[in-house]
């Protein structure tokens, strides 16, 4: 198995970066968290960039590429911290041709979570809903219905809180999608995966620039031993962390290599806890400035929370993998 990108997705990688950078900025983030998550405009964009058709048949309107390609899009839409159900809208997109263009906005939820929680509200207009071993479809106008609002761990992931009447009342007008919950959860475990990488990565490098050039003793702070030491445990787990993203996406494009739950599952623990230490390392090499609003270092800690409540927890993953060791 060849770990090095292949010229094709090297440039895919580049070009997903240029655009990101230049769509998602921190100009661009801070405006877009004030406005309460992403716009229409940024998700046309981001289907004419071909991310949710990525892995879809180019018969279907896809581009028919492999997960290697979609760990690779999904990484650089993590590092610039892109908002909106991405993982939700790629994968409906194998079944719902809406979503390849764009027209279909999906979020997601599990029917047995409690309380329901829905992510972008006001901005998706498709529900996919997990329950039991079947994924339904639902289509709606969030702005028709009443629910209670709730306040958001990340300012770019606007949330409400579904009540149960009004939830039960979804589910009965809802149709069943070709797939089933098991390879729905297990490839968005693995873009998710992808996602926290790239959140790694991008606080890796915000907190990197800031220690160059932030000052203190007329010497730029990362002369110092303490903060180079935080830079390079941060490294460190970015790179481990993506030979275990990019292994997953191998698994799913061939699962002739090896277990594909054992390599998801994998991918997610490192992935999780590569974001997690990157998020606090970049907020704690930022120092007091790290915690305002003004900085993004807190907004890749919070998507990093954010995404690991999404789908299965970590902690699940940690317990599939110990049961596959045992």
């Amino acid at each position: 198995m060849d770990f090095e990108l292949s010229d094709d997705q090297i440039a895919l990688q580049e070009a997903m970066r240029a655009f990101c950078e230049s769509r998602c900025d921190s100009e661009a983030l801070h405006e877009l968290a004030d406005a309460g998550g992403p716009t229409h405009q940024l998700w046309q964009e981001l289907a004419e960039m071909g991310v949710f058709g990525l892995c879809v048949p180019e018969e279907q309107g896809g581009a028919s590429l492999g997960w290697v390609e979609a760990m690779v899009v999904f990484e650089e839409l993590g590092r610039s911290l892109v908002p909106g159900p991405l993982v939700a809208t790629f994968l409906a997109a194998q079944n719902l041709p809406e979503a390849v263009s764009g027209d279909a906005i999906v979020t997601m939820l599990d029917s047995a979570a409690r309380p329901v929680m829905l992510e972008h509200p006001d901005f998706a207009n498709h529900l996919a809903v997990i329950d039991g071993e079947a994924v339904l479809s639902i289509g709606i106008d969030w702005s028709a219905t009443d629910n209670d609002e709730a306040t958001s761990l990340d300012p770019l992931t606007p949330v409400i809180r579904i009540e149960e009447e009004h939830f039960s009342s979804l589910l009965e007008a809802s149709s069943v999608l070709d797939t089933d919950a098991y390879l729905w959860q297990l490839r968005g475990a693995a873009l998710l995966a992808a996602q926290q990488l790239g959140i790694a990565a991008g606080a890796t490098a915000s907190a990197v620039a800031y220690a160059q050039e932030r000052k203190q003793f007329d010497k730029p702070i990362g002369q110092f031993q303490a903060v180079k030491h935080l830079c390079s445990d941060m490294l460190t787990s970015v790179e481990v962390a993506r030979a275990a993203v990019y292994f997953a996406g191998a698994i799913l494009d061939d699962p002739s290599f090896g277990d594909e739950q054992r390599a998801v599952s994998t991918a997610r623990l490192m992935a999780s806890e590569a974001a997690n230490l990157c998020g606090r390392n970049c907020v704690q090499i930022h120092g007091g400035m790290g915690y305002t609003w003004e900085m993004d270092a807190h907004l890749y800690l919070k998507r990093a929370w954010v995404l690991d409540m999404t789908l299965t927890p970590p902690e699940q993953h940690a317990e599939v993998v110990a049961q596959l060791l045992g």
